[in-house]
């Protein structure tokens, strides 16, 4: 994976608007993705070209149909590498905090009986 393909993929409105359709329907035509798009098919072109570049897209030829499906492993790889390690100093914090509540609660019953 090339991150940096994947960022100036993700980068664009347009290309995350393809992405966000093919999650909500995989496996669309050329024609079905531009239908919900106010631009011209061959940007939509050079826009999926990008995403297949990126690997955020892959192409399967049924008959003369060209159907493109979503490939979220990219995107995941990226959350791994960038975002969950810092997500798990931030949940490891919590948890120490929960515990340290826990046990200000216990101390205070104690001394309550007392």
């Amino acid at each position: 994976m090339d991150p940096d393909k994947v960022f100036k993929a993700l980068a664009d409105a347009s290309r995350r608007e393809l992405l966000d359709q093919l999650f909500e329907q995989n496996g669309q035509t050329l024609g079905e993705l531009c239908a919900h798009l106010a631009m011209a098919r061959q940007s939509v072109s050079k826009h999926l070209a990008l995403l297949e570049e990126a690997n955020l897209v892959v192409t399967i030829w049924r008959g003369r149909e060209k159907l493109h499906y979503l490939n979220p492993t990219p995107i995941q790889e990226i959350y791994d590498r960038w975002i969950g390690k810092y997500e798990r100093s931030r949940l490891q914090a919590l948890s120490a905090l929960k515990e340290s509540l826990e046990s200000s609660k216990s101390d205070d019953e104690v001394m309550s009986e007392k």
